[in-house]
């Protein structure tokens, strides 16, 4: 288990997990109104919270489920990363996938965290590369 340290504004809820087994913490929305997202649309949801994250860890930012089911919304760049040195507010960027417009109220859920480690390549550069079965076979070298 690691320690993050939260600071949540005014209003703001501390993500939180909704069960004992839950991987992801929920990440609640804390906007000055509601925001209302268009279908195609995309919005930055601030969440009032900023956290201090120990070095060789990140927290990822991904969809819940229920909104992706129910109305579409889902995280673009998901799964969005937080670094450890970053200290501003945590915000989420939702897309509207959906059919019909959808609000996001203050307090809502819109989003799960998950914390991984996090390993850093040493990159060296060199003048070829070991050959594979696979080698430079891309997008679909292995059928449908």
């Amino acid at each position: 288990m690691i320690q993050v340290r939260i600071t949540a504004r005014a209003g703001a809820s501390v993500p939180a997990y909704q069960t004992s087994g839950a991987a992801g913490a929920d990440v609640f929305a804390l906007p000055e109104a509601p925001i209302t997202i268009a279908p195609g649309a995309v919005a930055l949801i601030p969440t009032g919270v900023t956290m201090e994250i120990p070095d060789g860890y990140e927290a990822q930012i991904r969809p819940r489920s229920g909104l992706a089911l129910k109305h579409g919304i889902t995280c673009l760049n998901t799964p969005g990363t937080i670094d450890s040195d970053y200290r501003g507010e945590v915000k989420v960027i939702l897309a509207n996938l959906g059919q019909e417009p959808f609000t996001v109220m203050p307090g809502m859920r819109i989003a799960q965290m998950v914390f991984a480690r996090v390993l850093r390549a040493d990159f060296v550069e060199v003048d070829g590369l070991g050959s594979t079965e696979r080698n430079d076979g891309g997008f679909g070298h292995s059928g449908i």
